[in-house]
């Protein structure tokens, strides 16, 4: 892709942005996507240029334009992270994996939902502590159903393979962790891993295995540092959702390297 066609990847991001912040406000509320916006201090309806992603928030310095409440700088962060994911992907997709035409267009399609979704489901986890259905469940027909679109189109069908064994080796090796330690482990973490390991399949063994392990070092890199700074116990529960996901895009982003690196370092190579 050129890149006239990774900026509009990323103004299209950040529109969708803007919606992964209703999503992550309204779904754990159990409020319909449909509704207009509005300010959630005073109720006032947010008008359609103070819905502009980023650039809003600033030209309003961070306030309600009605009630002047702060706004969370959330939003916009929001809104750049998923934008900044939607470019990535947009060079990523034909200049790491080598596709192009419509093979590259449905993989593009793929991992920025997979990236939207995740960050819908970082925010509600971090919230609420609940990775929903609604959202997980939907990311597995997606991740299917557009991988072998690709495939048909041309790309290769043993990726799809791939990611058919590593969504499965996931799902039942956190279900295998749950069953064990019913405490460590939440029903809705094992349903997201067998979507970051189809995610994940789809690249590579490499990548599924950086991704698996990068999980678990992260949440425990991060649990360690909250116990050393007094804000956690041993037994405190800390979502682990968000650092599943984060594991999963540092195999997606490095994973591949990363495998190579190390088998050459080795000799495995």
């Amino acid at each position: 892709m050129n890149t006239l066609l990774i900026v509009f990847a990323g103004l299209f991001g950040l529109a969708v942005g803007s919606f992964v912040n209703v999503v992550a406000y309204r779904v754990p509320a159990g409020r319909s996507l449909l509704t207009p916006s509005s300010c959630p201090s005073c109720g006032a309806p947010i008008r359609a240029w103070q819905n502009i992603p980023v650039a809003s928030w600033l030209l309003l310095r961070g306030r309600c334009a009605s009630c002047r409440e702060p706004i969370s700088a959330r939003y916009p962060l929001v809104e750049a992270v998923t934008g900044a994911f939607f470019a990535l992907l947009a060079w990523y997709v034909p200049a790491v994996l080598g596709l192009s035409g419509i093979p590259a267009v449905l993989v593009w399609l793929a991992f920025a939902w997979f990236a939207a979704a995740s960050c819908a489901l970082v925010l509600i986890d971090l919230d609420t502590r609940r990775l929903p259905n609604v959202i997980v469940l939907p990311s597995y027909v997606v991740g299917l159903l557009l991988f072998s679109l690709a495939c048909v189109f041309g790309a290769d069908w043993w990726s799809l393979l791939r990611a058919v064994v590593g969504m499965v080796a996931m799902y039942f090796a956190y279900g295998l962790i749950r069953l064990i330690r019913p405490d460590g482990m939440g029903g809705g973490d094992v349903k997201l891993a067998g979507v970051a390991g189809l995610f994940l399949g789809w690249l590579g063994w490499g990548s599924l295995g950086v991704g698996w392990l990068a999980a678990f070092l992260l949440g425990g890199v991060f649990g360690i540092a909250l116990i050393v700074g007094g804000r956690a116990r041993r037994d405190t529960a800390v979502p682990f959702g968000p650092w599943l996901l984060a594991g999963a895009w540092v195999g997606i982003w490095f994973g591949g390297w990363i495998w190579h690196s190390y088998a050459a370092l080795t000799g495995l190579a």
